[in-house]
């Protein structure tokens, strides 16, 4: 009998085949090429027959790279999944960015401008306690400059208690270390008093270092300084809010912001972009004129600096219509069992055993540690995490004794037909 696998097509008979197409003009022949080769040697293990060969490429195709996927986890700010998603009106200014575009450049006098200016002059609006502003590629990149820039051959004043792991192992100490700045630890891990501060300022003296341990709270006999405490100690007080609040919110009376911050005489505050600002992933550095000026002349600053997309993305999101995460965080939790109810009845229908359930969200990336949001979710057989988790989208959710649920809290209403369609797909 023929081997069928002496049958294999002939790669540019492949890449010639018009479903292939559309992703040679997104991708370039580089990189379908590749996916054809594996597929191609799929075929001659027996894997595939030779004619899935173009198939198989483009299954690869589609998996490749970062994949949209529909996060019901019930974590609003999942970094696994790239924290805050972003708003139609930042994606769209993304795509117009794409392009050239005048983000160094001042189109009046047609002579180098200062960098990001619009974006810049967004979030000084949206904060005008700050008397000024400037952003890098990520929050730890924030406080590394101001550690650099203000601290380094010097000293840093921080209580035991805020000396955070940040995740994925990096340890602020760690960070600070990097910077030539060293730390000068006062208090103990529960408690720590302003005299401790005082008492450990002298002539090598940085700043004092407020960090909100936004991933962890101690409960019970602690107690540490508020920002309103540590200002005026004589040196300049540098305050990470982390999660990224630009503004107190009602929903989150307990979250730190940068404009109350400043208010209470943090001199430079840092926060990120990615979590409830609800843009791109970037750091934000706020604050005195002076320092923030400091800050962004450093030669460490270039190293820093982010790019046209995300300064792009930023000023969208400030400016713009509240982006998901705002949205999904304000969610009417009644709102959200109405929705889990319909998916469930349209489920039932197809024959599977589901049940829509009241269940308790989180804000996640590090913002506000041990608040429950109240949501629903639809609950389905523990056994169709894997299958969702491997299907086209890819949806996750969470297992919860011993059932799969698929939180809405993190879902806009839209994709309710996305997971209606994932579910019944791999129930098939």
């Amino acid at each position: 009998m023929t081997d069928p696998r002496r049958f294999i097509p002939r790669t540019d008979a492949v890449l010639a085949d018009p479903r292939l197409a559309e992703a040679l003009a997104r991708l370039g022949r580089a990189r379908v090429k590749a996916a054809v080769g594996d597929a191609q040697r799929r075929a001659r293990q027996g894997a595939i027959t030779p004619a899935q060969v173009v198939e198989s490429a483009l299954d690869e195709l589609t998996a490749s790279g970062s994949r949209r996927v529909v996060n019901a986890t019930g974590v609003l700010l999942h970094t696994n999944l790239g924290r805050a998603p972003l708003s139609p009106a930042a994606i769209e200014a993304v795509r117009a960015a794409a392009g050239t575009t005048d983000v160094e450049l001042d189109l009046v006098t047609g002579r180098r401008g200062r960098r990001g200016t619009a974006a810049m002059a967004a979030l000084a609006r949206a904060v005008p306690g700050a008397g000024d502003v400037h952003v890098v590629n990520n929050n730890a990149a924030a406080l590394v400059l101001a550690a650099t820039a203000l601290a380094q051959g010097r000293e840093i004043v921080v209580s035991r208690g805020e000396l955070v792991e940040i995740g994925d192992g990096f340890r602020l100490p760690d960070l600070m270390a990097s910077t030539g700045a060293r730390l000068r630890e006062v208090g103990t891990t529960n408690r720590t008093s302003v005299a401790d501060y005082a008492d450990a300022i002298g002539p090598d003296t940085g700043f004092v270092l407020k960090v909100h341990p936004s991933n962890y709270r101690i409960e019970g006999f602690a107690g540490t300084p508020e920002v309103a405490e540590l200002a005026g100690l004589g040196v300049p007080l540098v305050a990470d809010a982390g999660s990224g609040l630009l503004s107190p919110d009602p929903a989150l009376p307990d979250e730190p912001d940068a404009a109350t911050w400043l208010a209470h005489g943090a001199d430079l505050v840092t926060a990120s972009g990615d979590k409830l600002l609800g843009g791109p992933q970037c750091g934000l550095l706020l604050g005195r004129a002076d320092l923030v000026e400091r800050l962004r002349r450093h030669p460490l600053a270039r190293a820093l600096r982010v790019d046209k997309l995300t300064l792009a993305a930023l000023e969208a999101t400030i400016e713009g219509p509240p982006p998901p995460t705002a949205l999904a965080l304000h969610a009417d939790p009644a709102e959200l069992l109405r929705r889990a109810r319909t998916l469930a009845v349209r489920l039932a229908d197809k024959g599977l055993e589901v049940e829509a359930v009241a269940s308790v969200a989180r804000v996640g990336g590090g913002g506000a540690p041990g608040v429950e949001l109240a949501s629903a979710a639809v609950a389905l057989e523990e056994s169709l995490a894997e299958p969702l988790r491997l299907g086209d989208p890819p949806v996750l959710g969470r297992v919860e004794r011993g059932r799969f649920l698929l939180d809405l809290r993190a879902v806009p209403p839209v994709d309710d037909q996305v997971l209606f369609d994932a579910v019944v797909a791999v129930c098939g």
